[in-house]
């Protein structure tokens, strides 16, 4: 019995470790390695993405666009962005229609910035509502039709 408990205890531990850090860092202004994985905190005055090699903290007032898309969209790649890690410019062809990239573009010292994480649409869609209240902005979520 107790090695039941035992092995069960650490398949819950390893399913904590997993949901700790949904989000993957894969494009952006900031000094953070591609892939870094991390959480995104919803702060009361600005969002805030933090892994293991550093943070970024986009307050809501400085936000201009945000976005959650199967793809980087051709209006964020228009704002000439100057990324220190590029985000990928295509759709991947493995789900290609689910949306996975959040894109948030904001206003710092003057010029624009951006932030492109991947995360899963289970993972992302509780916070779609809590980051439009805080934020007073929308979301823009593409949407897709699925047919069986």
């Amino acid at each position: 019995m107790l090695t039941v408990l035992v092995g069960a205890a650490s398949v819950a531990s390893g399913r904590e470790k997993v949901a700790a850090a949904p989000f993957r860092f894969v494009g952006g202004t900031e000094k953070l390695p591609a892939a870094c994985q991390g959480s995104l905190e919803v702060g009361p005055e600005a969002l805030i993405f933090k892994c293991p090699s550093g943070s970024v903290s986009v307050p809501y007032t400085a936000i201009t666009l945000m976005q959650y898309r199967p793809d980087v969209s051709r209006k964020v790649w228009k704002m000439k962005i100057k990324w220190q890690v590029k985000p990928p410019s295509v759709a991947p062809l493995v789900g290609g229609k689910k949306n996975r990239f959040f894109a948030v573009v904001y206003e710092e010292h003057g010029a624009a910035a951006g932030l492109v994480l991947d995360v899963p649409p289970l993972t992302m869609r509780p916070y779609l509502a809590e980051i439009d209240v805080k934020a007073g902005k929308r979301v823009e979520v593409k949407e897709y039709e699925e047919y069986d």
